[in-house]
């Protein structure tokens, strides 16, 4: 596999953080630190601070992503908010089965795929994310999980919708709670997830295929996790919040 082949993207997930005032102030920072990025830079807001972002970054390196999208086009879904919505906003990427939604949403492998094929239809970019809990890990489950989740997200995506998926491995005892796989750690799950890929769609997908990790990924650790040949990027919590930081983690990228 040439890591060469694949593009590096880092991506903010901002979670539930920053007003439309606050994330202004955020994207004006952002973007003279990642102007000169040689990797794709995408940050990920909450659906309030969309249309601020998406406005803001016109013109500049960095794309705008949501973080979920409902499976349905329309009807009574109260609070929920659409593909297509996203779309007429400007939006270019959706996160979808992050570990919080899983763990507080009731997220499930099937609603991830049916989020999954509705963005992808519409024309958007997917971050799909996958990853085991701490008690999986301990009980050595980690490949079998993660291998599912992949597979159940992937039901029904095409050869040719490939090349707007992107995988996020995100072990979910590394989220938020300042732990960090090990770079070897990431290294061995994202080479598991791009042997899934290979096994559903060939090895030539599987080479273009970004697999991102996430799980405290900062300023400190980016730079031997991103060295890693099957670590194409990562999707980034807390530090996507503060443009020093973030800036960091683009430039290891655009090194690795």
């Amino acid at each position: 596999m040439d890591k060469a082949k694949r593009k590096a993207i880092i991506a903010g997930n901002w979670k539930m953080n920053k007003t439309a005032s606050e994330a202004a102030v955020l994207v004006d920072e952002l973007i003279p630190a990642v102007k000169d990025a040689a990797c794709e830079v995408v940050i990920c807001t909450p659906f309030t601070d969309l249309v601020t972002a998406v406005a803001k970054t016109k013109g500049t390196n960095i794309h705008v992503g949501a973080e979920n999208v409902h499976f349905e086009k329309s009807g009574a879904f109260t609070g929920e908010i659409s593909a297509d919505m996203l779309v007429d906003l400007g939006v270019e990427y959706v996160i979808v089965g992050h570990s919080e939604r899983r763990q507080y949403f009731a997220e499930t492998d099937q609603t991830v795929n049916k989020r999954t094929l509705a963005a992808l239809n519409a024309g958007l970019k997917v971050i799909i994310c996958v990853g085991e809990s701490l008690q999986q890990r301990e009980e050595g489950v980690t490949e079998e999980l993660v291998r599912m989740q992949t597979k159940i997200a992937l039901r029904d995506v095409t050869a040719e919708q490939m090349a707007n998926v992107v995988i996020a491995y995100e072990p979910v005892w590394a989220i938020g709670t300042g732990k960090t796989a090990t770079a070897d750690q990431a290294e061995e799950v994202c080479a598991q997830i791009r042997k899934v890929v290979g096994e559903l769609y060939g090895e030539t997908v599987a080479e273009a295929t970004t697999v991102q990790y996430g799980g405290s990924m900062n300023a400190k650790n980016c730079e031997e996790l991103l060295s890693k040949k099957d670590v194409d990027g990562g999707l980034i919590g807390g530090a996507s919040l503060k443009a020093a930081d973030f800036a960091v983690i683009v430039n290891a990228a655009t090194k690795g």
